[in-house]
């Protein structure tokens, strides 16, 4: 079941979801429109290497407007601190921003209960497209759960986006290889 607004409001007003800063302007009939904010990562480098930190470099969007140019990742973030804890998150993109060919995330659409941080995009253009720091970039939708959860996100000892940080975080999977240094090639 997806939350409505009126849910929504009621599990703001509990606690069991947290979104900072709060526009009631952005809360539609089921989702909450979240926004872009002024700071882009894009890895310094053309080739990646999954097992090891990638260095990349953090650029600030003029008030007035960056292109976005096909062929590049831009990790973008959301304005908005979210936390949702009985509530399983789903970040989608707007239609509007879709019908200009900027797609917000390739694969990580899905939250976990327990996730507390700013969203971080995974955003790629199809063409030439100018973005500007706080637009509309996408909408979270919020789900019930059919269970209880054992162990929230924050709570996992293998969660690497704990770190509450307003930037756009790069991947981290490189901790997965960690525990595997001796048997990687």
């Amino acid at each position: 079941m997806i939350l409505s607004d009126t849910q929504i409001m009621e599990a703001l007003k509990r606690g069991d979801l947290r979104i900072e800063p709060f526009r009631q302007e952005a809360l539609g009939s089921n989702s909450y429109d979240v926004h872009l904010s002024p700071y882009l990562r894009v890895y310094a480098q053309p080739t990646l290497d999954a097992s090891r930190p990638v260095p990349s470099m953090v650029i600030k969007i003029p008030p007035q407007g960056l292109y976005l140019v096909p062929g590049v990742l831009y990790l973008g973030a959301t304005e908005e601190y979210t936390e949702s804890h009985a509530y399983v998150p789903f970040l989608e993109g707007k239609s509007s921003v879709g019908r200009l060919g900027i797609q917000i995330h390739s694969t990580a659409s899905k939250g976990d209960i327990g996730f507390c941080n700013h969203w971080t995009l995974e955003i790629s253009v199809i063409h030439p497209v100018k973005v500007y720091p706080g637009m509309p970039i996408g909408q979270l939708i919020f789900f019930t759960l059919a269970g209880a959860v054992e162990t929230s996100y924050m709570q996992r000892q293998t969660a690497k986006y704990v770190q509450r940080d307003p930037l756009p975080v790069p991947s981290y999977l490189w901790k997965n290889f960690q525990s595997h240094e001796d048997t990687r090639p």
